[in-house]
């Protein structure tokens, strides 16, 4: 099995991003809008948000409305009692009620491992433990799109923290906010941008800025 993207489902997502967005004050909207679209069109069944303090209730609040259209669940997880309430409090000022399965409080290694399966995963780079999150995140028996957002102008570090033996088959770089790169994390056997033997070229597409690699015989 593999992720397959649906346009329609992400079209779909992204407009009820953007209406549920609309004419609220809020930070990083076209980050919301975009991861949006990306786990309405993945069709997510289980979509986690690591979320920062301070961060703002965009991204969460998009996600949230794509989640619907994959009958999938959105959790957003802290990593204390006092993040889960701010989070909580700015779902609600954003207009977004919070259940309380939602929110799963705890360390990295503990809050990840009771996630199995994970199909889209959103990492703030702005908490601590960013790395510990991506480290322990299990991908679904599909694979895994990671995003990790504030990336600023780093490339490659979401690969770098991810797990021994993951196997990242693309990854890219998008100006959008501040700075958001994604990640497709495969299942099985396969080549990865972080393998071993054998040399690897690196391509750009210039149009799309989506980069891919080969490997060379």
């Amino acid at each position: 099995m593999k992720l397959v993207w649906c346009p329609e489902t992400a079209s779909k997502a992204y407009i009820d991003a953007v209406t549920a967005l609309a004419d609220r004050n809020l930070e990083e909207i076209n980050v919301a809008e975009l991861v949006s679209a990306m786990a309405g069109g993945w069709k997510a069944q289980l979509i986690v948000e690591a979320w920062a303090r301070d961060a703002g209730a965009a991204t969460g609040v998009g996600l949230r409305a794509a989640a619907k259209h994959g009958r999938g669940r959105h959790v957003c997880v802290v990593p204390g009692e006092q993040s889960a309430a701010e989070y909580v409090d700015a779902m609600r000022r954003a207009g977004a009620a919070v259940e309380a399965e939602s929110v799963v409080v705890g360390e990295a290694e503990e809050v990840m491992r009771e996630l199995e399966g994970v199909d889209l995963m959103v990492v703030d780079c702005r908490r601590r433990d960013a790395g510990r999150v991506l480290r322990e995140a299990r991908p679904g028996p599909r694979g895994m799109v990671v995003v990790c957002k504030g990336a600023g102008r780093r490339r490659g570090g979401a690969a770098v923290a991810l797990g021994a033996g993951t196997r990242v088959v693309r990854s890219t770089y998008l100006p959008v906010g501040c700075g958001v790169e994604v990640l497709h994390v495969g299942v099985g056997n396969g080549p990865s941008l972080g393998g071993r033997g054998g040399r690897w070229i690196r391509h750009v597409d210039r149009d799309t800025k989506e980069e891919h690699v080969f490997r060379r015989r």
